[in-house]
């Protein structure tokens, strides 16, 4: 028996090398297991405590590990604060980031709770992945297994986080390109797009939007431009599901069949295109759709993951060891 035992870790460990290059190189949902058995329940407590002081932190969370994904992969990159005395810019002053993503300070104290368990043990790329799965479960929307393992980057990339990242003045094509670029069908861009059922976005990201285009339906245009002038108020929220603006749901696809859609890139989707018949099955189809997000959500976190010994394990998620 030990000699089988021994003989098949070794076919395994020589399987690991051709596939992934070294024995270490693989994510696994139990990677954390010994090393920091409770890691998984310190975040998700984190979350859980996060959004019940603030519903719309979920979204946010989950908008960190997009952001960070799209960027060179799911290497926490995004977390990295700029630093003027060795004159490091990172993706946080990056147009998409800048003054929009938020939820650093939950990542923080997550972070210090697990320093405090096990030290330089759990990753931040990881805690980024964790915590948009809690938050997206928390918020009644499905889960999934997030596989472990991924390290941190010791740079970031402020011009990339400028080109590689959706807008929301995108148009279908537009779109398609970018998420296509990361490896992801027309499909899995409107499953990921769905993630738009929570959270909110500012006025002066949809002020074209609710006064100027014409596939918008216009008590709803009406509603919007009460909270968003035509001048000023640049600043001020709107939910980005304004059937149900924080439960993680399908009802931002059932917006955008009836021209509902905040974002233009939003009612992109549905706008006579491609992608018309997609929308139109998840907004009759909550189960399809999060069966989809949650596959489409496995395949983003394994974006360009740093494994073995590539990149480090950071003690603080905002800077380099």
């Amino acid at each position: 028996m030990a000699f089988r035992s021994h003989y098949f870790n070794l076919c395994c460990f020589l399987v690991m090398i051709i596939l992934f290059g070294s024995c270490s190189a693989q994510l696994s949902s139990y990677y954390y297991a010994k090393t920091c058995p409770k890691a998984l329940y310190i975040i998700k407590t984190a979350v859980l405590g996060a959004v019940a002081k603030e519903s719309r932190m979920g979204a946010s969370l989950l908008r960190l590990h997009f952001h960070d994904c799209f960027v060179n992969g799911c290497d926490a990159s995004v977390l990295l604060d700029d630093d003027d005395t060795s004159n490091f810019t990172g993706e946080k002053s990056a147009a998409p980031n800048a003054n929009s993503l938020r939820g650093f300070e939950v990542i923080d104290s997550i972070k210090s709770k697990l320093e405090t368990a096990c030290p330089g043990v759990v990753s931040c790329a990881d805690i980024l992945a964790v915590a948009a799965r809690d938050s997206v479960a928390t918020l009644g929307g499905p889960t999934w297994t997030v596989e472990l393992g991924r390290r941190d980057s010791t740079t970031a990339s402020f011009s990339n986080a400028n080109t590689d990242l959706a807008s929301p003045l995108m148009n279908l094509d537009e779109l398609i390109s970018v998420f296509s670029k990361k490896g992801f069908t027309e499909k899995e861009m409107v499953a990921l797009s769905g993630s738009h059922t929570t959270g909110k976005a500012r006025c002066l990201l949809f002020r074209n939007r609710i006064y100027n285009e014409t596939n918008i339906d216009s008590e709803f245009a009406k509603s919007i431009q009460s909270n968003c002038p035509s001048s000023g108020g640049g600043d001020n929220l709107s939910p980005l599901d304004d059937g149900s603006p924080v439960i993680f749901d399908n009802s931002y696809f059932k917006n955008l069949v009836n021209n509902k859609g905040l974002l233009h890139s939003d009612q992109a989707l549905f706008n006579g295109g491609s992608m018309d018949s997609q929308v139109a099955t998840y907004s009759e189809n909550p189960i399809t759709f999060y069966v989809d997000f949650a596959n489409a959500m496995v395949k983003m976190g394994n974006l360009s993951v740093l494994t073995g010994t590539d990149g480090e394990i950071r003690t603080n998620c905002r800077k380099v060891n």
